[in-house]
């Protein structure tokens, strides 16, 4: 990567050239985004994660330009059409378009109707014109083209084909090109149309039938939809910029005089503008239109996923959880504080009063026999119902009864991993098994799934996939570094998401554990096959051993500095036990003294805070929330109700919140807060718990609308 690369990056994210390099070099050495931004902060300036994350996002892009700069200058010296001049314009073009404007007109290409005018010796008509002389009659100037066995019939046919290499030249013209391109990127207008014969069946697309604004303030969501609509072919789309002012544009700069050639000129303008220009540049600003929309709505996705993961876990408790079903009943099963499944079974809560009555003794019985903390209940159907019936059965007051977001449960209980996890059970027992370690761990279990299956995103299946993954993945890997890993019991899935690991070397230590037993130190773990200095270097930190002999194995302090901590305790004449248990020893320490060429304040900062909470959860602590009693379904709404409730998703055009009826309700951006919303993701996180007010319940389209307002 070029030096020049760094200035540049650095001015785009308003950092130091030096922070790039340092973060561009260790991405060849193959660090990962949240080791760096945890252990090498004296190298990056201490970067956070979404910097150094732009950055590597930023290299990918100009390695992508260099490489097809590289592939053009290949192909136009192999055609022996490199010269000096174009060369240096070929170097010097730093975005991708301003590249290709550069090429077109070397560009292999077909036959176009400039080039069979051409091959009829049309050239120097098309000069002729081109010179817009007050003395040139087009007329008399194309009549010494005709020729017949050319295939040039008339002097109009002479004329036609002097326009058509007119307007390739004007097309081929790279100031001309990005004349129009900004007029477009400015001024062009998205017009959305439903197709004849197409309304009835076009329902959910009807805000789109006659829709008209500027493509430049166009929202994301707003975008991808009238796209899809386009893509389902139900509407008819158009991204074009007033006429008029393009065609101004071109006329501006070819048309000079006023007579008959000019005339000339300007219909091979427009022919130029219509045939070539527009429809090149419309493909353009739509592909620049989709990516700006990909990239907020995979942002959104990403930041909802972000708090998903992050939830509070209720932690290890013995739980007994429930996936609720009317019909087939209620499969329950019982864990231990491990997450270990120990009983399942099925009851009938919502049919005959026999049947209650039964559910009832198997729930307080499973309740005393396995010393249940906690209830976790899914909130798919008769969720609702089941939690009314659990909260009848006189349960202790200490048992905890929560309703868990399941979104996606059914998916997981039908995968790969989970009959891998469970052989000799089926997906209704894997789904209730999945439904109780969420509650006690969400992170631990949503790894376990496709991100995309959870959806808590807008528009996720009509973003470009690639890009989709990669920021999903860069989340879930950000979120289990942060909170840590417990390398003794934790799955492949989430062993999968630490710094240096990927599946393989996952595998590799979950093997290595099930044959040698439970890892007794970080250093063990290089025993497990494959995992060499560097998966140790980049692996290490984020993984926790309790119960080592060395207290800093449970904590974020990484193994290369075990030395440094040693020589603090020796200098204070304790142990490490000691030093991470005493506050007034920690404070008695100097930190300046032990910055070296290495180790600068900020990591020493991170040692002395990790010390005093070792081994700590960033995350929040568990709040119990219980839904509104009696407001179980669409029926028992009315306008004007307070309820309590959970947001499930946010957009960009609002949040997304379940008040307990089997229907998530919509907050619209208006409604979010008293004063002007530009962001919903400023107001409200998924899995706020929030209070809402009903606005209107739509039975038909089973649409429920709410506002977070005071009034």
């Amino acid at each position: 990567m070029n030096n020049p690369y760094f200035k540049r990056i650095a001015g785009e994210l308003g950092i130091r050239d030096n922070q790039v390099a340092a973060a561009a070099a260790l991405f060849e050495e193959g660090s990962t985004v949240p080791f760096m931004a945890r252990y090498r902060k004296e190298a990056t300036g201490s970067l956070d994660e979404v910097a150094i994350t732009a950055i590597r996002d930023r290299l990918e892009q100009l390695a992508e330009l260099d490489k097809r700069r590289e592939a053009i200058l290949k192909s136009l010296t192999e055609r022996e059409i490199l010269t000096a001049e174009l060369e240096a314009a070929i170097g010097e073009a730093d975005i991708l378009s301003a590249l290709e404007d550069i090429y077109l007109p070397y560009r292999p290409k077909r036959r176009t109707r400039a080039s069979i005018a051409r091959e009829k010796g049309l050239e120097p008509l098309a000069a002729i014109l081109l010179d817009q002389n007050d003395n040139c009659d087009p007329e008399q100037a194309a009549a010494a083209f005709v020729d017949a066995e050319k295939e040039v019939e008339s002097s109009e046919d002479a004329l036609a084909g002097a326009r058509d290499i007119i307007a390739e030249n004007i097309n081929e013209d790279s100031i001309t090109r990005a004349s129009i391109r900004e007029c477009f990127n400015n001024l062009a207008t998205i017009t959305s149309r439903v197709k004849k014969k197409k309304a009835d069946e076009a329902g959910k697309f009807r805000d789109y039938f006659e829709w008209k604004e500027k493509a430049l303030v166009a929202p994301s969501h707003r975008i991808l939809a009238m796209f899809r609509g386009e893509a389902e072919v139900f509407l008819n789309l158009q991204v074009r910029p007033p006429e008029v002012e393009a065609l101004q544009l071109i006329r501006s700069r070819y048309v000079r005089e006023t007579n008959s050639a000019s005339d000339q000129v300007a219909l091979a303008a427009e022919d130029a503008y219509r045939r070539l220009l527009a429809p090149s540049l419309e493909n353009e600003i739509r592909q620049v239109l989709k990516e700006a929309a990909d990239t907020e709505a995979i942002r959104v996705f990403t930041e909802n996923m972000r708090e998903l993961l992050m939830a509070a876990p209720l932690g290890q408790k013995r739980i007994l959880a429930i996936d609720p079903g009317f019909r087939t009943g209620c499969k329950v099963v019982c864990l231990d504080a491990q997450r270990k499944l120990l009983h399942n079974t099925v009851i009938y809560p919502t049919m005959s009063k026999n049947r209650v009555e039964e559910a009832k003794r198997i729930l307080l019985k499973l309740v005393d026999e396995y010393r249940i903390e906690a209830i976790a209940i899914g909130n798919g159907t008769a969720s609702r119902e089941t939690e009314s019936f659990v909260r009848s059965c006189g349960l202790p007051a200490a048992i905890i009864v929560v309703q868990v977001n399941e979104s996606g449960a059914s998916i997981y209980s039908a995968s790969e991993i989970a009959r891998k996890e469970f052989p000799n059970y089926d997906v209704t027992v894997r789904g209730a098994v999945s439904i109780g370690r969420r509650l006690m761990d969400p992170l631990a279990e949503l790894v376990k799934l496709d991100p995309k299956s959870i959806g808590v995103g807008q528009y996720q299946h009509d973003v470009e996939q690639g890009r989709l993954k990669t920021g999903l993945d860069d989340t879930v890997m950000s979120c289990v570094n942060r909170v840590g890993v417990e390398v003794n019991t934790a799955s492949q899935q989430l062993l999968t998401y630490v710094s240096g690991l990927g599946p393989a070397l996952a595998q590799n230590i979950i093997e290595y554990r099930d044959e040698k037993g439970a890892f007794k130190s970080r250093a063990e773990l290089k025993k497990a096959k494959g995992l060499g200095a560097k998966a140790f270097e980049q692996a290490s930190g984020f993984l926790r051993i309790r119960g080592a002999k060395n207290p800093l194995d449970a904590s974020a302090v990484h193994p290369e500095r075990y030395a440094l901590v040693n020589r603090i305790c020796k200098d204070l004449g304790i142990t490490v036990a000691e030093l991470m248990s005493s506050e007034d020893e920690r404070r008695e320490i100097r930190l300046h003294s032990y910055v070296d060429g290495d180790v600068g304040l900020p990591t020493l900062q991170d040692i002395m805070s990790e010390l005093a909470r070792p081994g700590r959860d960033p995350r929040d602590r568990f709040e119990v929330f219980s839904f509104a009693e009696g407001i179980e379904k669409l029926d028992d709404l009315q306008p004007g109700m307070r309820l309590p409730g959970i947001v499930t998703n946010v957009t960009n055009f609002g949040a997304f919140v379940d008040i307990g009826v089997h229907q998530d309700g919509l907050v619209h951006i208006s409604q979010l807060a008293d004063g002007y919303v530009s962001d919903p993701a400023k107001v409200v996180k998924v899995g706020q718990k929030v209070m809402v007010t009903v606005q209107e319940i739509d039975q038909k389209r089973n649409r429920i609308s709410l506002s977070m307002k005071s009034e």
